[in-house]
């Protein structure tokens, strides 16, 4: 028999569109306090969003809320685009952070996430990565057949672990980015959990400039340091999640991706390959329109934010 249901807040954000609907839902349960474990996972299932995510009271000092992040098949210590969706379901929801920036607490320990009020927008911090460094051959090899390319195609890689598990492999420009074809399937899930490709819209000319020739006042020039100036976004994102052979979850392509984005940036920051501030996008094979802003503060901290726009507001019995 099952156990009796509670009517719970319930919200679903769409984060870090350019415009309504084309970013990366989430679904966010809100007071999650009492929920048990399988009705969790089973819920998270259900959803069939890449990550659902239920608001509990904090266990830690100086957190305004704690956070579980669940996927259809698995439970993550962090991702990028559960933290701002769910801090802004939060905040609609009536949630008053403790200090002037919400501090989130998850399997990562503590996150920050400040307000852009003006620009409608919210960052996180970028939390340590958890492993880094190139990937070696053979992960290298195994990433590169699962994307249909030859390895001689691959520039540079690493591995941007941050608690969701990626690696990033880097191609020659976002046009080679948008035309993988990859075989999730072949992705070797007990070696590589989830992949990330990036490439420069430099030499496309700026993937999102329309290709103007700049005679429409558009500035096509690009910023000098590198970044990506009033051009457009600095390079294309893809991010693809392995399959899970235990759950039987099918691999897929994440629409928009804050945890790798967060990873790539702190790559591209160490190689000295851009300066801040710069845009990311991310979503357009999946004909979404996702941009992830990219900026460090005085201090080192890497931010990284984007829209989070709650779109659904209601209950739900669980």
């Amino acid at each position: 028999m099952r156990a009796r249901s509670t009517s719970r807040p319930f919200a679903q954000v769409d984060v870090f569109g350019a415009s309504p609907f084309r970013g990366n839902p989430l679904a966010v349960v809100l007071d999650a306090d009492g929920l048990d474990e399988a009705t969790m996972r089973a819920f998270a299932s259900w959803t069939n969003l890449s990550e659902t995510t239920f608001v509990l009271p904090p266990t830690q000092e100086g957190a305004d809320y704690r956070v579980r992040i669940l996927t259809p098949s698995t439970e993550l210590d962090f991702a990028g685009h559960p933290t701002l969706g769910t801090a802004a379901a939060w905040l609609a929801a009536g949630g008053v952070p403790a200090g002037e920036r919400i501090v989130q607490e998850c399997g990562a320990g503590l996150v920050e996430v400040r307000r852009d009020e003006a620009a409608g927008t919210l960052a996180f911090a970028a939390p340590p990565l958890r492993r880094s460094g190139p990937l070696d051959a053979e992960h290298v090899g195994a990433a590169a057949a699962a994307l249909g390319i030859d390895p001689g195609a691959v520039r540079d890689h690493a591995w941007v672990d941050n608690g969701a598990g990626w690696c990033v492999l880097e191609l020659g420009s976002a046009a080679e980015v948008l035309a993988l074809a990859p075989d999730l399937a072949a992705i070797p899930a007990r070696k590589i959990a989830a992949l990330g490709v990036v490439g420069p819209t430099e030499a496309d000319g700026g993937v999102g400039s329309d290709e103007s020739d700049g005679s429409d006042g558009t500035d096509t020039t690009g910023a000098a340091d590198g970044s990506a100036g009033a051009s457009g976004p600095a390079y294309e994102v893809r991010g693809f999640v392995a399959a899970d052979p235990e759950s039987g979850t099918a691999g897929y392509e994440d629409p928009v991706t804050g945890s790798l984005n967060a990873g790539i940036a702190q790559w591209m920051l160490e190689r000295g390959a851009l300066t801040p501030p710069w845009t990311a996008r991310q979503g357009s094979a999946l004909r979404r329109d996702g941009l992830v802003h990219l900026d460090v503060d005085a201090d080192g901290t890497l931010w990284v934010g984007g829209t989070a726009r709650v779109d659904l507001r209601g209950s739900i019995d669980i």
